[in-house]
């Protein structure tokens, strides 16, 4: 399998990363175990989660699914198998969020005691923290590389102008540099990374690692009227892409879909893969069937036709 550079990390993944999200909040520990084997043995290796995995779910403190893949790496064995991405900065509990040196320095610890391992592979700003310093910041991620905590490090949710702050500060100081971004990016979604986003991780060689590819779940194909909303958890987000464009891009899936005999969840991650710039979109299942529709995007060579076509019908 093809494999990808995370940026200029030395780092290579397979052009697909699993989202850990959904562990402890919509699957179990042994459904999450199940999922995590069946997406290693098809050979595939990055996992992106997050502390505050899943705080959202009631009862839940954060740092559910770093503890779940923690269990699981200790179980499995399968720690040199995989590339394991995890985030800081959004809000653990009250005044622990941000990115000083202060919060990443102990958040860092707690994460890596979750996931049982020595060393985070990829370690992502979850936020910009626009009162901690960039340059403080990113010493203190040049700090946890020397130290041998983390290998490589990322930001997510950031401006382009943001971001190139962030890349000059590192040019700059000689510090430890992002390396990958992670905007939200799909069929629907396009305009946010494209117009201003993409340049900019051109220019710096940066990996991108995509979020909400599958647009929560609507580019499945399974939302396409309002009496489909109560399908899933996430069903009643479905609602703003049940318009002209929305209906349009499902239209175009299903006639791609058709043609490759294959399904719309393929074509859209497929369609992700192809655009020049990207490293691995995320994507997530709740069943090792669901997960095999996924993978099989990644045996899924798109023509200029049909990428054409989907770029039409997507276009904004």
């Amino acid at each position: 399998m093809e494999k990808r550079e995370l940026g200029r990390s030395g780092i290579k993944v397979s052009p697909f990363a699993f989202g850990g999200n959904v562990f402890g909040w919509t699957i179990d520990e042994k459904t999450s175990f199940e999922i995590l084997d069946a997406f290693v043995d098809s050979g595939f290796d990055l996992i992106d989660t997050a502390d505050v995995y899943s705080t959202w779910k009631p009862g839940n403190k954060g740092g559910e699914s770093e503890t779940i893949i923690g269990n699981w790496l200790k179980k499995s064995g399968k720690r040199d198998k995989v590339v394991i991405a995890t985030k800081v900065g959004k809000e653990m509990g009250r005044g622990m969020k941000g990115l000083s040196k202060t919060y990443i320095t102990k958040a860092v610890e707690a994460s890596l005691s979750r996931l049982k391992t020595d060393y985070i592979d990829l370690y992502l700003s979850h936020d910009d923290d626009k009162s901690t310093p960039l340059a403080e910041t990113l010493e203190t991620y040049t700090e946890l590389i020397k130290q041998g905590k983390v290998r490589a490090i990322g930001a997510s949710n950031y401006t382009a102008d943001r971001l190139k702050q962030a890349l000059e500060t590192g040019d700059e100081t000689g510090l430890a540099s992002y390396q990958t971004v992670q905007p939200e990016y799909n069929l629907y979604n396009r305009e946010g990374y494209e117009r201003e986003l993409e340049s900019v991780c051109r220019e710096y060689g940066l990996g991108v690692i995509t979020y909400f590819s599958l647009a929560s779940g609507f580019l499945t194909g399974k939302y396409r009227s309002e009496a489909d909303l109560g399908k899933s958890q996430r069903g009643g987000g479905m609602k703003k892409y049940l318009n002209d464009r929305g209906f349009k891009i499902l239209k175009a899936l299903d006639e791609v879909a058709l043609e490759y005999k294959s399904t719309p969840v393929s074509v859209a991650i497929a369609w992700v893969i192809a655009r020049p710039g990207i490293t691995a979109p995320i994507a997530s299942a709740t069943s090792t069937s669901q997960l095999k529709d996924i993978i099989a995007a990644t045996q899924l060579n798109l023509s200029a036709e049909s990428i054409k076509l989907l770029n039409k019908a997507s276009s904004y």
